[in-house]
């Protein structure tokens, strides 16, 4: 599969993929004959690992760790379990976080024709005391 096609099917970019190969977050991908990338299954998986990580809110640079961890080799697993278990707990708190907001949200939205709205007049005339 060529970088265009890779691109299409998870939502990103060939200057991303271009990126996430250049800095290590994904194995240098297969070429061929005319020098092209030609994405096989396990480049795509782990642009789908990479791709996921992301998507969760990990940082690139810790990704950049956790890759070169896994690249050492199987002595290395309990460093990457504990990298995932600590941006799991941070992931749960934003979660905790956005979901506060959304009641917020939800809180407004409900009460928008009543006092939220009056609230926005006091806002717009600067009567808040």
């Amino acid at each position: 599969m060529n970088i265009a096609e890779v691109g299409r099917q998870y939502g990103l970019s060939t200057d991303t993929l271009h990126y996430y190969e250049r800095i290590g977050l994904i194995p240098p991908v297969t070429r061929n004959k005319s020098g092209f990338r030609d994405y096989n299954k396990l480049d795509c998986a782990w642009v789908y690992f990479i791709k996921c990580m992301r998507t969760a809110g990990i940082p690139v640079k810790v990704l950049i760790n956790y890759v070169a961890l896994f690249q050492k080799g199987d002595r290395t697993r309990p460093i990457r379990k504990k990298i995932l278990i600590e941006q799991r707990e941070l992931l749960a708190k934003r979660i905790a976080e956005m979901q506060k907001t959304l009641e917020k949200l939800d809180l407004k939205i409900a009460n928008y024709d009543t006092t939220f709205f009056e609230y926005e007049k006091k806002l717009a005339q600067e009567e808040i005391a």
